[in-house]
């Protein structure tokens, strides 16, 4: 047995070389496969060029990338070749130019568990647009960017104010207080009237919001993303997710199912009722989109597309008007001016106030929100740039991340753009008295 124990060994050692090897052939004959894919750095085996850089400031090393190899590069991310592009001719010509190409969008497990392939952020072609379409038509008539939902809006934000009183002297954070108010926006949109901030339902909603946010911006719903069957068999706050996830579905599919036989055709109330109404015309239909599926994931959509953005946005025009209080008193004195002090601010104000929607396009240019955009995916095979960028197919897939930043969105420094605004809109409003002279 003593004399047999080396050569065993020694077997299982040449076995695991000969895998080894044999693992990293199949890796080097799929890269070779993409070889006219445009140029970036070198991968590593199995893990790409994952380990090269920080998950949670991706688009630094993007942007560096771009500066090494050109507008259009290519990362591998564990055996996946992602297409990185960057300034604005190369966001020009693709997004435009070769729009349809670009069309597609990416499929990332956790957004694929979260939403089963259904709704709008995770889909492409002909339920994408479809669904796209019916979104956009049904807050258009709901009044988005009229007033009724600008009521809605001024609701939560006398609710808002009525809290920041209370806190009137003291230290706080205004994190939860404009988190919960931007999800009961939404929740009037879609369910037809705001919760109570004790509510279990909403404090349920609340959770399940925050739990995706935080899952889906850390390293490991990055590493999910790339390794979806090994991360499920660790523990962690995905698990959690993913059970919270499922009860927020059966609720808006409760919603739903309730206002089947009761909703007024004539005048549908909320998202949900319209989209159930669509559902009632169109069962006849064996290939309609109108389900259950998209409905769940369209308001998914809009609580994850919807509030982080919105509460983070409004969190740092907080921060930015308390390091420049001198922004904040020329602000108020226009709004006094123009408004005064007797009635809320409505968008109709808008025209009248062009240092403070100055103000607020710098904070939104500033703070660079989401400097990578939502990643696609090549409808077909595309050159760009002498570079073949294959379509999506089952040995791998190629997605576009999108880096949004300019040269001139770069600069640092708060207020650069203001004045230019403003010049700007005194520009239109001296056109528009010209014109109607």
């Amino acid at each position: 047995m003593d004399i047999l124990l080396p050569l065993k060994t020694n077997l299982v050692s040449v076995v695991m070389v000969v895998l080894a090897l044999i693992l990293l052939w199949k890796i080097r004959g799929k890269q070779s496969s993409f070889e006219r894919l445009p140029p970036g750095p070198a991968p590593n085996p199995l893990l790409g060029n994952l380990f090269q850089f920080n998950i949670k400031e991706a688009y630094k090393y993007y942007l560096e990338l771009s500066n090494r190899y050109g507008s259009v590069v290519t990362i591998w991310l564990a055996n996946t070749p992602v297409v990185i592009i960057s300034g604005y001719q190369a966001l020009k010509d693709t997004m435009i130019g070769l729009g349809e190409e670009f069309s597609g969008r990416a499929i990332y497990p956790l957004l694929m568990k979260s939403t089963y392939g259904y709704g709008v952020l995770s889909t492409s072609g002909h339920r994408w647009k479809e669904m796209r379409r019916f979104t956009l038509m049904t807050l258009k008539n709901f009044g988005m960017g009229r007033r009724s939902i600008e009521e809605r809006v001024r609701e939560e934000a006398e609710n808002l104010v009525e809290m920041f009183k209370k806190s009137e002297g003291s230290a706080f954070s205004p994190a939860d207080m404009l988190f919960n108010a931007v999800n009961n926006v939404i929740c009037s949109i879609v369910f037809g009237h705001r919760f109570e901030l004790e509510d279990p339902q909403f404090k349920s909603l609340l959770r399940t919001v925050n739990t995706y946010f935080t899952v889906l911006s850390s390293p490991l719903g990055q590493i999910y993303n790339v390794f979806p069957r090994l991360v499920s068999l660790f523990p962690g706050k995905h698990h959690q997710l993913f059970k919270d996830l499922e009860e927020a579905r059966e609720y808006c599919k409760c919603e739903a199912q309730a206002r089947m036989n009761t909703l007024d055709p004539s005048c549908p109330q909320d998202f949900i009722e319209a989209f159930v109404l669509k559902m009632k015309e169109e069962k006849d239909n064996p290939d309609t989109e109108y389900n259950f599926g998209n409905l769940v994931s369209i308001v998914w959509n809009m609580f994850s597309a919807g509030t982080e953005t919105t509460s983070s946005t409004i969190r740092y025009a907080l921060l930015l008007m308390m390091k420049h209080p001198d922004v904040q008193e020329r602000v108020q004195r226009e709004i006094d001016e123009v408004v005064g002090q007797d009635r809320w601010l409505s968008v109709e104000d808008r025209l009248n106030l062009p240092y403070t929607d100055a103000v607020i396009h710098e904070i939104q240019r500033y703070m660079d929100l989401a400097p990578i955009a939502i990643p696609h995916k090549m409808m077909c095979d595309t050159e760009y740039n002498g570079y073949i960028i294959p379509k999506t197919q089952n040995c791998g897939r190629t997605q576009l991340a999108l880096i949004q930043r300019t040269s001139w969105m770069q600069a640092a420094g708060f207020r650069k753009m203001m004045h230019l605004l403003c010049l700007a809109w005194a520009s239109v409003r001296v056109l528009v008295k010209l014109w109607l002279a």
